[in-house]
């Protein structure tokens, strides 16, 4: 993993990295739905699920969503920002769910670096483009822009 500069960063404004493949299985998604309290049975029962347009169980939006920080650690020889402290989620400009995750599906992560700002010194703020894409689908499961500031 390369260490870059904030202005290295800068410089990766447009580009795009892809993450590795990781599989969405069912006890993911009942740790999700006892976490969040969502236990609508498209996700927790395979039968009655079954019984669906999903044909099964599919994993939460939310769930999906929040796989955003491990499939950027998946990223192959993602660099990491020269003396960065911390990084923190800053908020969303647009987040859509398109295509419903089957339980045992596989994702990935696609993230295409649309700024990088410092808003202070030490503080800069980082939006990227983010999809997470389904193995074997042509749509995305979601689109997203997203917010981080990290703190160098």
């Amino acid at each position: 993993m390369a260490t870059i500069t904030t202005t290295e960063m800068q410089g990766r404004v447009g580009t795009e990295t892809v993450s590795d493949w990781v599989e969405v299985t069912q006890a993911m998604i009942d740790k999700f739905a006892d976490a969040t309290g969502d236990h609508q049975f498209i996700h927790i029962d395979p039968a009655r699920a079954a019984q669906t347009p999903f044909g099964g169980t599919i994993a939460h939006g939310f769930l999906t969503l929040s796989l955003m920080p491990l499939l950027s650690s998946k990223v192959p020889d993602a660099p990491t920002i020269e003396g960065a402290k911390m990084g923190v989620n800053y908020g969303g400009n647009s987040v859509r769910f398109l295509t419903p995750v089957r339980s045992g599906s596989k994702v990935r992560g696609r993230f295409k670096l649309l700024s990088f700002d410092e808003k202070r010194p030490g503080q800069w703020q980082q939006t990227n483009a983010f999809s997470v894409e389904i193995e074997g689908q042509e749509k995305p499961a979601l689109i997203a822009e997203w917010i981080s500031q990290v703190f160098v």
